[in-house]
């Protein structure tokens, strides 16, 4: 019997071959084994190589999936996997599938002008929070870059509205895990609070469905739908500097929402300082809360990341090659993830080991590596020359004010852009120890988010390293 189930089964491989690329299918399908079928429960058990396969299949496939299953086995099955999670040793684990996720954007209400309080009651439970599942606070790796927001990000998720740090503002450049964070917090919250109404929403979106609000003369629906949300978080926000309008409704929202206590949580890829597009009632309110900074993850959280990755998805990854993908993805989370999955993929396909050969190819292809890196001589030269300072004077020991800036910016940036340790950098900034190295970095970084004429000074320093490198 069950060999009329693995005919079906090949039949679903034949429709999905023909709405995937074939670099797809040899991937990500082929592997995938008919186990079998439970025609009283309508259940189908299939085995996958590693937990990797299953969850990216049940990220952007598992739609496609229960369509054809649907279609060929006339019933809407209930999909399960065997995951090989020891090759070596036949260790496996079943899962069923979570299905297709119906994705829902903020409905307008026809009782627009209704309060906040009678909208919630019409729709209670009838929120998707567009939170992705897998980016939780147990796979948000910790490490030196990350440990403030991190630490804070848990106490909101906790205590949403009722912390001191409402609203919470996360800025950093990009990859470096803003949007894993605050999606983290927005699942956690919704774990701890079912009842309350998480909404993960990108700047973009937000933007669009005001614009179809506007076009529909249905904005103050949108207005109260959005009054309705108990924790809402907007991602990279600084794509608003040219929507005034979108901005003006947002800051609206904004208000309102924090008057009644609810928890904002807003991501970007600078500060509010840095943001032109904000009018000054807004910076004050953004900076009400905390701010807090996402630096990029150093060598050693990338190690660390790299060896969390392998562990949950089952990779043999030796440790040179780990060591080796830390020191050149730049210090973005981003390509990390993306040379892990071109490894796994390279490795399922080809039936090869992972090793440093493949690994250097990988890297060529998946990460702009800097060919050209920054010397400590290179940062003195062009911060001396910004601020017209001799640099034997900023090797002395001189506390006058512009000599002690130049120091500190340099010691700033060296940190910035090099991976040396800071000792190293003290060494060679005029023999200081690895403890006023720390004290600079801090000083330029708090002084960055309250001086807008500073930073715009640390950005011309800084684009005159790219045009040395271009």
């Amino acid at each position: 019997m069950q060999n009329s189930y693995q005919v079906l089964w090949d039949e679903c491989l034949r429709l999905i071959k023909a709405n995937v690329t074939e670099q797809q299918f040899k991937t990500w399908f082929a592997p995938i084994a008919f186990e079998s079928y439970s025609e009283s429960e309508h259940t189908l058990l299939v085995q996958v190589p590693s937990p990797y396969v299953y969850e990216y299949l049940e990220q952007y496939f598992v739609g496609l999936l229960s369509k054809v299953l649907a279609r060929v086995f006339k019933t809407n099955v209930i999909l399960r996997y065997r995951i090989m999670t020891d090759q070596a040793h036949k260790i496996s684990q079943e899962v069923e599938s979570d299905g297709p996720a119906s994705v829902d954007t903020p409905q307008p209400t026809s009782r627009g002008n209704k309060t906040p309080t009678t909208l919630d009651a019409a729709v209670p439970q009838g929120l998707n929070p567009q939170l992705d599942p897998k980016k939780t606070f147990q796979t948000y790796i910790e490490g030196d870059s990350n440990k403030l927001p991190r630490t804070v990000g848990l106490s909101v998720a906790e205590h949403p509205g009722k912390s001191t740090f409402n609203p919470f503002f996360v800025f950093g450049p990009s990859g470096c895990g803003k949007t894993h964070l605050i999606n983290a917090i927005g699942v956690r919250a919704k774990e701890l609070y079912p009842q309350k109404r998480v909404l993960y929403v990108s700047a973009r979106l937000f933007q669009v469905q005001f614009t179809d609000a506007s076009r529909q003369n249905t904005v103050n629906d949108f207005i109260n739908f959005y009054q309705t949300i108990d924790v809402l978080i907007v991602d990279d926000v600084q794509e608003w500097a040219t929507a005034q309008k979108t901005v003006e409704t947002f800051f609206h929202i904004f208000d309102s929402l924090f008057r009644l206590g609810k928890q904002i949580i807003l991501a970007s890829d600078r500060p509010p300082v840095d943001l032109k597009w904000l009018q000054d009632r807004m910076l004050t309110r953004f900076s009400c809360g905390l701010i807090a900074e996402l630096e990029k993850p150093n060598v050693q959280l990338c190690k660390d990341i790299l060896s969390w990755k392998c562990r949950r998805d089952g990779l043999n990854i030796p440790a040179d090659v780990i060591d080796y993908i830390a020191q050149t993805a730049n210090g973005s989370v981003r390509d990390l993830e993306g040379v892990v999955n071109s490894l796994m993929a390279y490795s399922i396909v080809y039936n090869t080991n992972i090793d440093m050969r493949l690994a250097e190819r990988i890297i060529k292809r998946a990460v702009k590596v800097d060919n050209h890196p920054l010397t400590i001589d290179d940062i003195l030269e062009k911060v001396c020359q910004h601020y017209n300072v001799d640099q034997q004077h900023v090797f002395s020991k001189s506390r006058r004010r512009d000599f002690v800036q130049v120091r500190q910016v340099s010691m700033y940036l060296a940190q910035k852009y090099t991976k040396m340790p800071a000792g190293r950098i003290g060494q060679l900034i005029g023999g200081r120890d690895h403890s006023t190295v720390i004290h600079s970095c801090n000083t330029i970084e708090k002084r960055l988010k309250v001086d807008k004429a500073f930073c715009d000074e640390l950005n011309s320093i800084e684009n005159s390293f790219r045009l040395k490198n271009s």
